[in-house]
């Protein structure tokens, strides 16, 4: 994990939580310079970012710089963040994007990667394996092909149906961070849930 200068606000403070602040009050008062209140927002989001990137990413550490990031670009871009918008809004944004950039990079990395091969590994698959597993395996398989068949989304659909069901945001809070009229979110989304039910139908 990478350090940086802010970090040690985050480990000298306790993480009970003694503010009732809203976010926009939090963010407000840090950009008064009131640094405990960052420490209170990183609190606040830290798990539910991860959760999500994690999602996209599915690689923890990978998942953990992103969030480390976005904390660092809250710390150094306060003042960007306007009340117009919630901070909800602004800070999954944030997150979002440095996601996004990631799966870029590991793309590159892939077709890099893949140029190498020589065509006989190209072609090489892992042949399946069919073995009687106990329940706790078995859990874990379903929870593979869950995560599986979200990862298989169109990323236009990965996106909203991660953030409605898994992150639980309200329908108009996705339309502001994904940037795309209200009634395409819930068409793109009653559309992801079509098709994870389509493809997961065999696990019922």
């Amino acid at each position: 994990m990478k350090q940086n200068s802010y970090s040690s606000l985050v480990i000298s403070l306790d993480k009970k939580s003694e503010f009732i602040y809203t976010d926009e009050k939090l963010i407000s008062r840090f950009q008064a310079g009131d640094e405990r209140a960052y420490v209170e927002l990183v609190n606040r989001y830290k798990d539910k970012l991860l959760n999500f990137v994690f999602q996209f990413l599915g690689d923890i550490e990978q998942a953990e710089d992103v969030v480390q990031d976005t904390m660092l670009r809250l710390y150094e871009k306060k003042h960007y963040y306007k009340e117009i918008a919630k901070f909800s809004t602004w800070i999954y944004t944030i997150a979002r994007n440095l996601a996004n950039t990631e799966l870029r990079k590991r793309k590159r990395r892939k077709t890099t990667y893949l140029s190498q091969m020589s065509k006989e590994e190209r072609q090489y698959e892992i042949p399946a394996v069919q073995d009687d597993v106990d329940q706790s395996l078995h859990n874990e398989f379903i929870n593979d092909r869950i995560q599986s068949a979200i990862n298989n989304l169109p990323e236009h659909f990965k996106l909203v149906i991660i953030l409605r069901d898994i992150q639980e945001l309200s329908y108009d809070d996705i339309s502001n961070i994904v940037e795309v009229p209200l009634g395409t979110i819930k068409s793109r989304i009653n559309r992801a849930r079509i098709q994870l039910q389509a493809e997961l139908q065999d696990l019922k």
